[in-house]
């Protein structure tokens, strides 16, 4: 009989927290550079359109490229992890992510900045599971809280809250190079540190075999995904002869994929009895409700600020920072009550679901007229909510796996959380997009000649015009546009307190799901193990 390959396991090297140390601040680095590539675009779309010419059709491939090729990433790394040792594994991934920024910072090329975004992408996706499988096998399960809450800083709170800040801080004074320049220095401190710290040593294991049929199969899948979802929207969905081809193709890869994986009997890419422990499946579902909370709420809050409320991107990238130091506190906060007050893991979830539905529901509220004090209190809630829902699942869904299943769970863990963000995202753009003309249509049906209101406010402003030197005529055509430029903005408004509501009810709806399906699991974990029982006694 012979024994399947299995993914390496670690031991841990040698002792001292000065290592430990090194390797948390390699790790944290290596996280940043994904950070600020990851969401480069998000505030310096415009600048990045404008100096390569690109049409938005053609600037779409930035987004698909990198995006596409960070999921293939989670799903590759664990293989990879087999081959490499991990250390090995961050490292390159870390130095191919400043070559390939360096590389952009200085063409304004649009098809060598999409193949570079390809690199970042496959670089990004790698350092993640990479850098967090290093941290388990490294540091002693009694220390994960803290380890986690540091990792979680990079991986999760970077992104969402000091990344917008720092690039629109540099688009703002300095160009969008800047950004990826600033991700060089970064991936080479990163390295060094890692390179210097005593990583985890793999023990020997046979490798496994690359399922290339599989890898095919999920990249095609990923990459229809990643297409339809952030490129639907634009597109009307089904209308689009495109996206229902997308769509098809999509489906029809993942299907023969799930069938390919099921044929190959755990020997395959995916590893699906990771399924078959509870804490993962549940930690696996929050993960992907979550990250439709943490990547909308983080595409909504600037989108806001920048449309609405005419912030600069420095202005919108600062209306998130605050936030960032209460996502930490809260990070830290929990790491505390689970790893020195011995509090379940689980316990944290329902106050984290809690807490953002808060958050999303006080932002419902904001007008056209509402400025960052306004608006800060739901931020700052807002990252409340996230500290404490993240590091709990993170625990939940890898503190029963074992070190073979490492790198597989953590892959599959991010990767459900990227798919979530991007359907998140993808649902509440088109919400915005639809109900935008939709309100105008019902505001701008009250806004009729016999109205009283809106005579005199055109009769007020073409006087006001009129006084200023501007000919009747004109006057009262101006106003008119005027008025109108003011229903649009009012229909944005209530568009954007629309989709706020939306992301709090996705947690209103989510929750009594989500403790029926934690029931569920406990139930079919219980009914397993009687058998065992009976047969022991």
């Amino acid at each position: 009989m012979t024994t399947a390959p299995t993914a390496p396991t670690a031991t841990p090297g040698h002792d001292g927290a000065a290592a430990d140390i090194l390797l948390v601040a390699g790790t944290l680095l290596a996280t940043l550079t994904e950070a600020v590539a990851g969401t480069v675009l998000s505030l310096g779309r415009g600048d990045i359109m404008g100096d390569t010419h690109a049409t938005p059709d053609e600037f779409a491939w930035l987004d698909i490229a990198y995006t596409t090729l960070k999921l293939i990433g989670f799903m590759a790394a664990p293989w990879l992890m087999t081959r490499i040792p991990p250390r090995g594994v961050v490292v390159g991934s870390t130095l191919a992510m400043g070559m390939a920024c360096g590389a952009a910072a200085v063409t304004d090329r649009l098809d060598l900045l999409v193949a570079l975004r390809t690199v970042q992408g496959l670089a990004g996706g790698t350092l993640l599971v990479g850098g967090q499988a290093i941290l388990f096998l490294a540091c002693p399960r009694s220390r994960q809280p803290a380890v986690q809450a540091l990792f979680a800083m990079g991986a999760v709170v970077a992104p969402a809250t000091i990344a917008p800040a720092f690039q629109g801080w540099l688009l703002d004074s300095q160009s969008w190079t800047w950004i990826f320049f600033s991700v060089v220095p970064l991936a080479l401190a990163a390295a060094g540190l890692l390179l210097t710290a005593d990583g985890p040593m793999p023990a020997k294991a046979a490798p496994r075999p690359f399922d290339g049929l599989g890898f095919a199969l999920i990249a095609v899948t990923l990459f229809c995904v990643t297409c339809v979802l952030s490129q639907g929207s634009r597109w009307d969905w089904f209308e689009e002869p495109r996206i229902l081809w997308l769509t098809v193709t999509g489906a029809a890869a993942l299907l023969a994929f799930l069938g390919q994986q099921a044929l190959m009997k755990g020997q395959g890419l995916l590893d699906v009895s990771l399924f078959k422990s509870e804490a993962f499946s549940f930690a696996f579902i929050v993960s992907f409700v979550a990250g439709a909370a943490l990547f909308g709420s983080a595409f909504l809050i600037p989108s806001f600020a920048l449309s609405v409320l005419a912030f600069t991107p420095t202005e919108a990238g600062l209306l998130l920072l605050p936030s960032g130091a209460l996502f930490i506190g809260s990070l830290l906060m929990a790491a505390f009550l689970i790893q020195v007050r011995r509090v379940p893991p689980f316990a944290t979830v329902p106050f984290g679901i809690l807490t953002i539905t808060g958050a999303m529901w006080m932002l419902s509220g904001s007008t056209a007229e509402s400025g960052a004090d306004d608006m800060m209190a739901a931020v700052l809630l807002r990252g409340l909510g996230l500290g404490l829902l993240f590091l709990s699942i993170t625990l939940i869904a890898f503190g029963t796996l074992d070190r073979r299943s490492l790198a597989a769970g953590i892959g599959l863990f991010n990767t459900g959380r990227q798919l979530g963000g991007l359907m998140g995202v993808a649902a509440l753009q088109t919400l915005i997009d639809h109900d935008i003309p939709a309100n105008a249509a019902v505001l701008g049906a009250n806004v009729t000649a016999g109205g009283s209101m809106p005579i005199e406010r055109l009769m007020t402003t073409a006087a006001t015009l009129t006084a200023k030197g501007l000919e009747a005529a004109a006057a009262s055509r101006v106003a008119t546009s005027l008025l109108g430029r003011t229903v649009t903005g009012q229909s944005t408004v209530i568009a954007f307190d629309t989709a706020f509501t939306a992301v709090a009810l996705l947690f209103v709806i989510a929750a009594p799901v989500l403790v029926g399906i934690k029931i569920g699991l406990s139930r079919r974990t219980m009914a397993r193990s009687r058998p065992t029982s009976r047969g022991a006694s």
